[in-house]
């Protein structure tokens, strides 16, 4: 299968793949986002989860796929301190507010930072109608933020908070999606680089985890956090797995946007599966931001 891949690169049929992963990545992360902010402590599903993938992955990375090259250890350490930096805020921001409130705004604003890493690191430009695309995108983002900041009644002494630190998490993200188009693009085969990041990238937050879960006072069933860490962790693999393979068939700067329509799908399972308060205005402006991810890759 890496053989296949590595041939798809630059071809029709590889940018047709890209954007088939890059929807599905969308759809997959926000059933992630939605598993870590549930009715678990964000810490603790996000330790779960990682956990899950980190041993999933183990065995694929020591025994099936080719060990990395040495000059592949230096952009493992930096994935793996840039996903843990993204991780402490995403937790963090999910812990300030809610679930609609946080998650549009950390997936909306990263792609604007994404755009941009993407041409300074991979000289990646945009059309006139894709900036117009950007431009719609970023409009319903500060559109959102401007409502929830107005009308939300819910944890409104956290709510400024909670989208200073969703903006900053966005940052984050556009630089680990840029980073990991750099670490996949630099192996030379797919599979080994995401076999070592799933298992590396899983040492971190369940240690965090561990320690929170020691200092409750309340503990939750160990049970039902596990099996969230194992859904969570097959997740992360369609998720996660394949926009990397996305921005290695295609532009980082297209995959990353059109993985924001994921807040189309957010605002859907906040309403239908979290019980949260959505409306049809904030629905309106989610769409918008998705309908700026299209725009942008139709305008390519």
């Amino acid at each position: 299968m890496s053989a296949w891949l590595i041939a798809l690169e630059g071809t029709d049929a590889g940018r047709h793949l890209a954007l088939v992963l890059a929807l599905a990545a969308a759809f997959l992360h926000a059933v992630f986002g939605a598993l870590q902010k549930g009715r678990h402590d964000p810490w603790l599903s996000r330790g779960a989860i990682d956990l899950s993938y980190g041993l999933m992955a183990a065995p694929f990375a020591l025994f099936v796929v080719p060990w990395p090259a040495p000059h592949m250890w230096p952009i493992f350490a930096g994935a793996f301190l840039i996903h843990a930096v993204y991780k402490m805020l995403q937790a963090w921001a999910y812990t300030r507010g809610a679930y609609t409130v946080v998650y549009p705004v950390v997936r909306g604003s990263s792609p604007f930072f994404a755009v941009i890493g993407a041409g300074l690191i991979f000289g990646e430009t945009f059309t006139a109608t894709q900036w117009g695309g950007v431009a719609l995108l970023m409009g319903g983002i500060f559109g959102l933020a401007v409502y929830n900041l107005r009308h939300l009644t819910v944890a409104r002494d956290t709510l400024p908070a909670a989208l200073g630190i969703a903006v900053v998490t966005g940052a984050f993200v556009a630089l680990y999606t840029s980073y990991d188009a750099y670490g996949i693009r630099a192996a030379a085969d797919p599979f080994t680089f995401l076999a070592w990041f799933f298992m590396i990238d899983g040492i971190l937050m369940p240690a965090i985890a561990a320690l929170r879960w020691r200092g409750m006072v309340t503990r939750p069933a160990f049970a039902p956090l596990a099996a969230r860490g194992l859904i969570g962790g097959l997740i992360a693999f369609g998720s996660f797995g394949s926009i990397m393979v996305a921005t290695r068939l295609d532009k980082v700067g297209e995959a990353a946007v059109l993985r924001e329509t994921s807040t189309v799908f957010a605002a859907l399972i906040g309403w239908l599966v979290l019980k949260e308060t959505v409306g049809p205005r904030r629905i309106a402006l989610m769409s918008l931001i998705a309908l700026g991810a299209v725009v942008v890759e139709m305008g390519g």
